[in-house]
């Protein structure tokens, strides 16, 4: 999608919405004081989310800013996020936009050079806990960002879409969504995945469930999930040594480092040898690669059971190419507000990290005991 130039939300259609909030409504903030808060903390809000807040200031909880009480170095902490987020990931997680340049060998440069840059990235305005809005004067139509360090995923493909998705349950549009300013689609489009790459270290046991590993290898990378080539080497010494056999699989394990260019011709070779390439699922309905979002969904469940992935990391997969892509079906909502709550458990602070972590490994053993995929008829 494009943005505006023009407020695609009016005060009587603002005032709607905010009629499905679970927050207290005071008074919309006035033209004076808009101005006042973007003058203060020097950033500008787009064009429907000034006209959102003039329609009535959502508060009483510590999701929603207060624009007009509440404490500025909070409100300075919440614009602060997205980009201290990014800092973290640059210096824990090996972050680095390519357009930066060459990344410096010491992790302190390579910080003063990020900071410097992210300086001139458009500012994300927050809308409520962690979703943003990307602030453009004048502007309108951007879709809300769910935002937590580079894991940054589409939660709305405006923001009225986003208040009826996030707080009456009402399927998104979110195969429509696209990031309308710079530097933020790289990330959200086109950025590495530095937390949730599907482990290598898969949990084959048995010649299938290796067989099923490089099935859904192969699923990932039909739904474009970046799938790297230690990857599927890794995932052939696997099914190596549990007897899997298929002429070109030795070829694939037996590769060396300087090698694993070769990789991702000799996996479709082992594809099409074990029959693999020839059952995978087409992108014949209006959700795309529909049927291959819910084998890999099942499939990540069993990860985050068998602790092969990490439960918040996996839910964030489960949540962007999973609930996220398929419209947001209400059967993976539970899931998907427990890693939201996990990404959020500082400002919540319901449960700690750890029983999250374990209710969401409950909630993916619930629905892994009950009908795939796990919805009635449509």
């Amino acid at each position: 999608m494009t943005h505006s130039s023009a407020p695609s939300l009016t005060l009587e259609a603002a005032r709607d919405l905010q009629r499905f909030l679970r927050a207290e409504i005071g008074p919309g903030l006035s033209e004076q004081e808009l101005d006042d808060v973007e003058a203060r903390f020097g950033f500008r809000f787009a064009a429907d989310h000034r006209v959102f807040l003039s329609a009535g200031l959502p508060h009483g909880s510590r999701s929603w800013p207060d624009w007009r009480h509440g404490d500025p170095e909070d409100l300075q902490a919440r614009l602060s996020w997205p980009v201290e987020g990014v800092l973290f990931d640059v210096e824990h997680s090996g972050f680095w936009f390519p357009a930066w340049g060459p990344r410096p060998e010491e992790t302190p440069a390579a910080l003063r050079i990020a900071r410097t840059e992210l300086a001139t990235v458009p500012q994300l305005v927050p809308v409520y806990s962690h979703r943003y809005l990307p602030g453009t004067e004048g502007e309108s139509g951007h879709p809300v960002l769910s935002v937590h360090q580079t894991d940054i995923i589409y939660y709305g493909i405006d923001l009225a879409d986003y208040i009826r998705a996030e707080f009456t349950g009402r399927p998104s549009g979110l195969s429509r969504a696209r990031v309308t300013v710079g530097f933020w689609s790289y990330i959200v489009e086109g950025g590495p995945e530095t937390e949730f790459t599907t482990p290598h270290d898969p949990y084959a046991t048995t010649a299938k469930e290796a067989v099923e590993h490089l099935r859904m290898l192969a699923l990932e990378r039909l739904i474009g999930r970046q799938v790297y080539e230690e990857q599927l080497v890794q995932a052939g010494l696997t099914a190596m040594a549990l007897d899997v056999e298929a002429p070109s699989l030795p070829l694939l394990a037996g590769l060396s480092h300087g090698e694993y260019e070769q990789a991702s011709a000799l996996f479709e070779q082992v594809l099409t040898e074990l029959g693999i390439a020839y059952s995978l699922p087409t992108g014949d309905t209006e959700i795309p690669w529909e049927s291959a979002r819910w084998e890999l969904v099942r499939w990540w469940l069993r990860l985050i059971v068998t602790g092969s992935m990490a439960p918040a990391a996996g839910g964030g997969v489960i949540t962007y190419d999973g609930w996220g892509m398929l419209a947001r079906p209400q059967e993976l909502r539970p899931l998907v507000d427990l890693v939201d709550d996990c990404n959020d458990w500082e400002t919540k602070q319901h449960h700690t990290p750890e029983e999250l972590a374990r209710m969401i490994v409950a909630e993916a053993e619930r629905l892994l005991a009950g009908p795939w995929p796990p919805y009635g008829p449509r």
